[in-house]
């Protein structure tokens, strides 16, 4: 039997990013940081602090991003990112529990693999094997 393996990010689209941005830091105080063109004008959005021990931080809680919305890619959604500790083995869990792997994992600079996949309900997510080849628990 397979370790549960944790959320450890979200993702949504957005289609304006000055207004995403704006949106999700007066609503809710979220700190965005703008990526650039070399990571996909990927958006950044720290929602807590790290999750430690220290007295102001929350326990369990993730980070997350938002990518532009693109009319062409399938399946643009909000969804989760699961960490897992060799992103090949979890490929063909997810292709035996009856899912659909998306195509095969890109490398993001600095941090892991990933790849998208579809689950059993036709929800699109996402695995990230981070660099260190750990899978993210705690």
């Amino acid at each position: 039997m397979t370790a549960p393996c944790p959320v450890v990010h979200f993702e949504m689209p957005y289609r304006d990013a000055a207004r995403a941005q704006r949106f999700y830091a007066a609503a809710f105080g979220w700190q965005m940081q703008q990526m650039g063109p070399e990571m996909g004008n990927y958006i950044l959005a720290t929602t807590a602090i790290a999750d430690t021990n220290a007295p102001d931080s929350r326990r369990g809680a993730i980070n997350g991003g938002l990518f532009p919305f693109k009319a062409d890619w399938p399946m643009q959604h909000p969804s989760v990112v699961v960490g897992v500790d060799d992103i090949r083995a979890a490929m063909a869990r997810v292709t035996a529990a009856g899912g659909e792997v998306m195509g095969e994992p890109m490398a993001i600079p600095g941090v892991g693999d990933y790849v998208s996949f579809v689950d059993t309900e036709g929800n699109r997510h996402s695995m990230l094997q981070p660099g260190t080849g750990e899978c993210p628990a705690d």
